[in-house]
């Protein structure tokens, strides 16, 4: 059983409000490497809808049910309060399961720690079977320097952290997906198309240059890139592989009509864990 709990962001931002024309104005919070302009006023997206340990927060739940394989067995959704026990980075719950815990993580290894990264070993298991598409592509992060300049470049370190949050958000979002579709509601899914032919021939033409056979005549699959992928992976071109691979996608974006999330390998796919920064996640709510 795994819950996911996004602040309740539509209880406070009332549609035809003040505060809801000026979230749809800007559309999104924006992010530059010193600052953030948030879409909605600080009071809020760092106030009543951010979270406090130990401090109670309205939120709206999913709470998600998986068998021992990892499938979905159901999903529903709720309106409630939750309190955190405890606001720690990726690095501080990654360090705690790999043994090195310190005052916040230790007395929460049983209660918490442990079933969160359970649940996520089983949900792992449905996600293998689904096989997304498995880029690795390392992002970066620009530190500034005191004068407003680019003091360095540096990649982030990906930690199963990162990815356990990720797939329990996935899921939240075909939750959300799913039982507004189920009501007959208009929405706006989170798409993303099959790569176009033109572009499966241009990788065809790219991988023949190393010596890597790509059927141009097959459809284009997330296992089939994730195989190349593979082949590739501890190869020297493995950079350059997954750089050709992720040009050939196309762009995901926010669509009326549902045209499934080729990505992801899902066939229904809503953003509902941002309505803080992403005004299409504020309509999912």
């Amino acid at each position: 059983v795994v819950w996911v709990a996004i602040a309740d962001v539509a209880a406070y931002v009332r549609p035809g409000t003040n505060l809801d024309r000026e979230a749809r104005a800007k559309g999104n919070s924006t992010y530059f490497p010193d600052r953030v302009e948030p879409m909605l006023p600080e009071r809020l997206s760092n106030g009543l809808c951010s979270l406090k340990e130990g401090e109670s927060r309205a939120t709206l739940a999913v709470r998600m049910v998986f068998d021992k394989d990892g499938r979905k067995l159901g999903h529903r959704f709720h309106r409630g309060l939750m309190r955190s026990q405890a606001k720690l980075s990726y690095e501080q719950a990654q360090a705690a399961i790999d043994g090195e815990t310190d005052d916040a993580t230790g007395p929460i290894m049983e209660t918490i720690l442990y079933p969160l990264w359970n649940a996520y070993r089983t949900m792992l298991k449905g996600r293998m079977k689904r096989s997304p598409l498995a880029i690795d592509s390392a992002e970066r992060r620009i530190r500034m320097s005191p004068d407003g300049g680019i003091a360095s470049i540096e990649k982030r370190v990906s930690l199963e952290a990162h990815r356990l949050i990720e797939e329990m958000m996935v899921q939240a979002n075909v939750c959300a997906a799913e039982t507004l579709e189920q009501k007959k509601t208009p929405l706006i899914f989170r798409v993303h198309e099959a790569p176009s032919q033109e572009k499966v021939f241009n990788l065809a033409d790219f991988l023949s240059t190393l010596g890597k056979p790509w059927n141009k005549g097959e459809p284009a699959t997330t296992k089939r890139f994730n195989k190349l992928l593979d082949e590739t992976r501890d190869g020297p071109h493995a950079e350059v592989v997954n750089e050709v691979v992720l040009r050939t996608q196309m762009q995901a974006i926010y669509s009326a009509e549902n045209v499934g999330h080729f990505g992801l390998n899902l066939d229904r796919y809503a953003h509902f864990t941002s309505p803080i920064r992403r005004y299409s996640d504020l309509i999912v709510h």
